[in-house]
């Protein structure tokens, strides 16, 4: 579960990122968060995320006080949290194996356990017979479902993405959505940032709109029939 309550983000600069936010998403719920550039939809997730701090207000996350969580223990929060970046973030001189097995070294994962846990993120978005390849022998989709893989295969109960198709075309752009949506099917709550309407309209989920920082709409796109 993840609730703002109230919440502001003032950057040191005097600029107000976020006004007064709140709102909650449910355990294993499915949320678009959609606005202009520069609405505060990347600034939001870092707050999910601790890279930001609020300036104001409560986040909650899993149950977590993040705005009084010590420092110590944002490792283990970001445990439970997948994310997925435009520009995939992968090592180009790491192997698709090696750059999916990441998030599993940092915690300690033992070998044997690593191995089948990369191969089973793979198999999930179809790329279990690239394991050996380099990012840069791929294409820009199958770069970002590696993306998807290393930001699923700690388990995580929450899946954040931010703006995942936004180098994609129109087709592959669907490919990863689906993705997303499979993986909430599977008991992951998934919150996605994005300007793409047409794809909204494919799932009818709920969206939280951002403009200048405040929340000024929540509604729900009918799929297309």
């Amino acid at each position: 579960m993840i609730e703002f309550k109230h919440v502001f983000k003032r950057f040191s600069t005097g600029h107000d990122a976020l006004k007064g936010i709140t709102f909650e998403i449910d355990s294993d719920e499915m949320v678009f968060l959609t606005g202009h550039s520069g609405a505060g939809k990347s600034t939001l997730l870092k707050l999910i995320t601790l890279v930001e701090r609020a300036t104001r207000g409560s986040v909650t996350v899993n149950g977590a006080d993040l705005v009084n969580l010590p420092r110590r223990r944002i490792p283990y929060h970001r445990r439970n949290i997948g994310v997925v970046y435009q520009d995939h973030k992968l090592l180009n001189d790491r192997t698709v194996f090696d750059n999916v097995a990441l998030p599993l070294i940092v915690s300690g994962v033992p070998h044997g356990e690593l191995s089948r846990r990369v191969r089973a993120a793979l198999d999930k978005v179809n790329l279990l017979g690239k394991e050996r390849l380099y990012p840069l022998a791929l294409s820009g989709g199958e770069q970002q479902r590696v993306g998807i893989a290393r930001a699923v295969v700690n388990r995580p109960s929450i899946l954040l993405a931010d703006e995942p198709t936004g180098n994609l075309d129109p087709e592959l752009s669907e490919e990863i959505m689906d993705l997303f949506y499979i993986f909430n099917q599977h008991n992951v709550t998934v919150l996605i940032a994005t300007h793409d309407l047409q794809l909204l309209a494919r799932y009818g989920k709920r969206v939280l709109q951002l403009y200048e920082g405040q929340l000024i709409d929540g509604f729900k796109y009918h799929p297309q029939q």
